[in-house]
Parts: structure tokens; sequence; C-alpha cells
């Protein structure tokens, strides 16, 4: 199976409610993230002109303007912490989660705008995304991919 993938960075601040750690505070990273992405057409060979899955710069603004632009430079927090901090809640760059934004919550999240974006022939099979230089979280499309 041929696959391709895109990375992404950007900048996000987050705090985890009911963490014991020094997560609970408001805080930033700087955040990496793989797109990668099959096609559900058979290739016995070479892939037909003009000889690629998807056109890198498609798979660039697709992620952008569906993902990239709504969290970088933002503040995401869950709805929990934001009942027990509402002067928060005036925040002009806030985004709201119904669960605590970790990197596997955010993954979830990801997962979830970007699975219906792709034309049918475009399979989203997997997301990796770095909240620091060593930690990351994945995700990888269970579903068998008819070929």
């Amino acid at each position: 199976m041929l696959s391709v993938t895109k990375i992404f960075y950007f900048e996000m601040a987050h705090a985890i409610h009911g963490y014991a750690g020094y997560c609970k505070n408001i805080h930033g990273h700087s955040y990496m993230l793989y797109v990668t992405i099959t096609t559900q057409i058979n290739q016995a060979g070479y892939i037909p002109s003009p000889g690629m899955l998807i056109d890198f710069k498609e798979l660039k603004k697709l992620v952008i303007e569906s993902v990239i632009n709504k969290l970088d430079h933002h503040l995401v927090l869950s709805s929990k912490f934001l009942e027990e901090n509402s002067s928060l809640s005036f925040t002009n760059n806030l985004v709201i989660m119904d669960a605590e934004p970790t990197v596997e919550n955010l993954l979830v999240l990801i997962k979830d705008i970007l699975l219906n974006k792709f034309s049918p022939d475009i399979n989203l099979t997997h997301l990796k995304m770095y909240e620091t230089k060593d930690s990351y979280a994945e995700w990888t499309n269970t579903k068998q991919v008819k070929l």
C-alpha cells in the first residue's frame, strides 16, 4: 500500500483539569502533527498522470483550514476547567472541548475533523502528534482498506 505524509507545526496552550501535576496550569507546547493518507485504488504499477495520490498543496490546504487554523495560537480548555475558571471564558482565542485537551484527545478531535474531508478514494490512515520533542500520541485507522 502506498501512502503519503505531510507534517504540520503549530503552537497551542492548554490545561488539564483534575491533573495533580504541573499540567493542571495553563501552559503551551509546540506541536508537530503528521497526517498520513493512502488510496483505496489498487495500483499495480505506476500512478497515472499526474502521478500522485494527492497533491501535497491540496493536503496542506485541507489540514490548515480544517485543523491548524482552529488550534494554532489558541487556548484549548475543557468545559470542566472553565466551570472553575469562568473568567477565562472571555478569552478571544479560546477553544472549548468536552474532553480534557490532552495530546490523545486532541488526536481524537483531529481525526473526527479529518475523516470525512477527503475524496472517497483517499483514506486517512494515520495521525501522529508530538506534544514535546520526545512525547507523542498516535492514531491508526484499523478499518480495512479494500484494494
